[in-house]
């Protein structure tokens, strides 16, 4: 039965059918071949079920917001803001990059977004500034991905409703780590660029004038604010998750309007990237739904945690090689088509081994990071390569590269200190 399963998803996967089609495929098979009877006769109630979660409305608002910020010009003055803080560090651009898609993260939640959004205003720097094009692309490529790790995430959201995790327990376990791993971003990228200066781009000869950056500041407050309005009210008891969404949707619109930007051409660009995005994520997901009814019901996750748990590794062997098997099918498979596929059977794993699911739940999404930016199925990597309009695809490639090396320094951290992840979400219930 295990066999047979990994065998359809290989295959499936290997042939590149929609994700949402081979995971239902799947389950069909699976239902027919093991099943005592059956199970298809499910499809309507659990399609209904699992899209009328409460928690995943907040995802289409979330993607929206990013969507806003993206089409109304926010982003830009966003990078603009940052830039001058770094005038006189080696690579100031591409710390920049990763600086604005850490505060972008904050809003938006999605790592797609977040690619597209600093790429499109950071990428025609790039070479005006001379900066060496592997590290800057994979710079946009990697911060990108903060996006689904700093709260608030649509993919937290997701495992949170695939584990019945609290959400606010996940946002606050993700923000020491994921503030943390864009500082690693950026550490790697100043030594790099003090080995090998001639990566790091012009060096500006003076500062900036603090007026400058000072005066700059005021376009951090928009982003930030959506931050405080979003997480703040999650904390503050004010808001659940779904209904943080909905205020912080409502102050994206309110600061569109306040610039002059809310037209109806924005309004309509932002209305058909929303749709196109959810749709694709809740047709996932409903699949995905269907799929664990029925791996549930044959017995095959039990199957799969018995036979993990018979190997006889010792729970930190068994969470090594756990982490070894994401960053190989990361590689080869969509973010949250993995997440959705395989979390009903690894997380059983996980918390049998003693681990927390909160934990995992950081540790899992640095994974999906890394397959974000990992050929040949790194989805940040075509979506750079997309805003970047030509140019070698193995310029971004190698440039992801020092980054997956970082995450997997992170990952490390966490399996050793733990409590970064736990201590707020202990924190906050105190």
């Amino acid at each position: 039965m295990i066999g047979t399963a990994f065998t359809l998803l290989v295959v499936l996967v290997g042939i590149s059918l929609p994700v949402a089609a081979a995971l239902g495929l799947m389950a069909y098979v699976l239902s027919e071949r093991y099943a005592f009877f059956p199970m298809t006769g499910a499809i309507g109630e659990l399609a209904w079920n699992s899209s009328n979660d409460f928690i995943l409305i907040a995802a289409p608002m979330f993607i929206m917001m990013g969507e806003l910020m993206h089409r109304s010009g926010m982003s830009e003055r966003l990078f603009s803001a940052l830039t001058p803080w770094f005038a006189r560090i080696p690579g100031r651009l591409v710390h920049t990059n990763i600086a604005a898609s850490a505060i972008f993260a904050a809003t938006s939640g999605s790592s797609v977004a977040t690619a597209a959004t600093i790429g499109t205003v950071a990428i025609p720097n790039m070479d005006k500034g001379g900066y060496n094009r592997p590290l800057f692309l994979g710079s946009i490529a990697a911060g990108g991905t903060l996006g689904i790790l700093i709260p608030p995430s649509i993919n937290m959201i997701i495992y949170a409703v695939l584990t019945d995790t609290s959400v606010a327990d996940l946002y606050a376990a993700g923000f020491i780590p994921g503030f943390l791993l864009a500082g690693l971003f950026s550490l790697m990228v100043l030594a790099l660029c003090l080995f090998r200066p001639q990566w790091a781009g012009p060096r500006s000869e003076t500062s900036a004038l603090w007026r400058e950056r000072v005066s700059g500041l005021k376009n951090l407050l928009p982003p930030l604010g959506l931050f405080l309005v979003v997480v703040g009210s999650i904390y503050a008891g004010i808001a659940t998750p779904t209904e943080a969404a909905a205020l912080g949707l409502m102050a994206t619109l309110g600061l569109v309007a306040a610039n002059g930007q809310l037209t109806v051409p924005v309004l309509l660009r932002a209305f058909e990237g929303t749709v196109r995005t959810t749709c694709m994520v809740m047709l996932i997901v409903i699949a995905a739904f269907f799929l664990n009814f029925v791996m549930v019901s044959i017995g095959l996750v039990k199957a799969i945690t018995d036979t993990v748990l018979a190997l006889g590794l010792s729970p930190l062997g068994m969470l090594i090689a756990i982490v070894v098997f994401y960053l190989i099918l990361g590689c080869f498979m969509e973010t949250l088509s993995m997440m959705i596929a395989t979390t009903p059977v690894v997380v059983p794993v996980i918390v049998a081994l003693g681990y927390s699911p909160v934990w995992w739940g950081i540790v899992f999404v640095i994974l999906m990071e890394a397959a974000l930016i990992t050929p040949p199925v790194g989805l940040n990597l075509y979506v750079v390569q997309a805003v970047r309009r030509g140019g070698a695809f193995s310029d971004l490639c190698i440039g992801a590269l020092p980054f997956v090396a970082m995450m997997i320094v992170m990952i490390g951290i966490l399996i050793a200190f733990p409590q970064l992840a736990l201590w707020l979400p202990a924190l906050l219930k105190a």
